[in-house]
């Protein structure tokens, strides 16, 4: 039988570390923490972002991961903690668990970036890029 999404994160979860906002606010300038903001770029445009986070869209990520890959973004092979996280915390969670797989210090942010600015914490804006 073909496992569905709730299959899929009930699976993450049960290997994935996930973490706060109220946590990861108190290491928003942490050297050792990377921010991984995995959602579409109209969402950041539209939405901004954690100040200082990185983006990598949940398409490419797995690329931007792999060394061998010949998209690798050398950002993801600092010895490093990825705080993953998306608009709720759905995508970020099964992106945490393939960074983990591909080796990774993943984490996956609770509530996402929705509880990150309900909640007030700071937040950057991302400046509208033309195709």
């Amino acid at each position: 039988m073909a496992k569905g999404c709730k299959d899929m994160l009930a699976e993450a979860d049960a290997v994935v570390q996930s973490v706060t906002g109220d946590e990861m606010a108190e290491r928003l300038d942490d050297e050792g923490v990377v921010f991984v903001d995995i959602r579409d770029p109209r969402e950041l445009e539209r939405e901004g972002l954690i100040p200082g986070a990185f983006h990598a869209p949940r398409g490419m990520l797995e690329f931007w991961i792999d060394p061998e890959s010949p998209y690798h973004k050398p950002r993801f092979a600092e010895p490093k903690t990825f705080v993953f996280y998306c608009a709720s915390g759905w995508r970020s969670l099964l992106a945490a668990r393939a960074a983990q797989e591909m080796g990774l210090d993943a984490r996956s942010m609770l509530g996402g970036f929705g509880e990150w600015k309900k909640s007030g914490k700071p937040v950057a804006s991302r400046e509208k890029h033309s195709s």
